[in-house]
């Protein structure tokens, strides 16, 4: 049957560089919805718009009387159009391209539902007054599109045949248990969040409802699990400079260890400066940029050919000719 992408496909065939170019740029807008989603919440602009999906029961828009509060939750609304498009292009790019990454386009309508589901989270959010345990699935389902996203921007620069690991099995399952205690770490953060500071709406305005757990214990909790993370990606340099591991996995080891370190620092100096809301800020883009280092690890631990890549042709035998 011919659709609309295969007749695109008959009269635009990207190169492997602009798939990889649109795959990126999926990845840095899923990126930039998390941080911006952030500053929503940092802002006090979670309500800025009252409902959803529009802002007021008569307007789609923010109203002058809903001040800058709603422009800030409007706007963050409004780059999920953009993060759409990036979302599109790769989509178009990984099916129209030659031959067609089946895989690839796959990648790209999974982060499109992906987009779609946390859009409806998001306004379920709102419309439960900012309930503390929505907001964590919200940012969960960020970091499972960040997770996708990446997934594809890697895949964009492999062949199509099946994986081949590069290490023992045992090395694959240790990276693989790294970034469970990542993921845990993450999520350990988000409920921090939702028992602490900045509900994402003025107190004075509105009683938002937060989490009924202790905040200091969680917040022990929580930098429990970073020690706990540190020691492992250390563990992980380690074994995989003992290994020879590749290269890549070797200098992506190495990166989680700095970011997670740097992300530690931070986050031990916002707790004991009372949360200011900037240093929150780049806390969560630290997250992310953890959750994506911990994530390259283990695709840098396998190898992918071009699937009809033909085999390397023996040498042909050198014969002599009698003199």
């Amino acid at each position: 049957m011919r659709t609309p992408s295969s007749l695109l496909a008959e009269r635009w065939q990207p190169s492997a560089a602009v798939v990889r170019r649109a795959a990126l740029a999926a990845l840095v807008m899923s990126i930039v919805i998390v941080v911006t989603g952030g500053a929503v919440r940092l802002t006090a602009s979670g309500l800025g718009c009252t409902t959803w999906p529009r802002c007021t029961g008569e307007s789609l828009t923010p109203t002058p009387a809903m001040g800058l509060h709603g422009v800030i939750e409007f706007t963050n609304r409004m780059l999920t159009y953009v993060l759409c498009a990036a979302v599109g292009w790769a989509i178009l790019a990984a099916r129209c391209a030659r031959p067609w990454r089946r895989g690839l386009t796959r990648l790209g309508w999974a982060q499109f539902w992906l987009v779609m589901s946390n859009a409806v989270i998001g306004g379920i959010t709102v419309l439960t007054g900012l309930n503390p345990y929505t907001v964590a699935v919200h940012l969960v389902s960020a970091m499972a599109l960040v997770w996708v996203a990446l997934l594809m921007w890697e895949r964009s620069k492999e062949g199509d045949g099946p994986p081949r690991p590069a290490v023992a099995p045992p090395i694959v399952r240790l990276s693989y248990v790294l970034v469970t205690v990542i993921g845990l770490l993450v999520a350990a953060g988000t409920l921090v969040t939702g028992a602490g500071h900045h509900p994402g709406t003025p107190q004075d305005n509105r009683m938002v409802p937060r989490i009924p757990l202790d905040y200091d214990r969680l917040a022990q909790a929580h930098a429990d699990l970073a020690f706990v993370s540190v020691g492992l990606a250390l563990a992980v340099v380690f074994v995989l400079a003992a290994v020879k591991a590749p290269p890549a996995a070797r200098s992506r080891a190495r990166e989680l260890f700095v970011v997670l370190l740097a992300q530690g620092l931070l986050g031990f100096v916002q707790y004991f400066t009372d949360v200011p809301e900037l240093l929150v800020g780049v806390h969560m883009f630290g997250a992310t940029l953890v959750w994506i280092a911990a994530l390259r690890i283990p695709l840098a631990l396998r190898l992918r050919a071009d699937e009809d890549a033909p085999e390397a042709a023996p040498a042909p035998a050198r014969t002599t000719v009698a003199a």
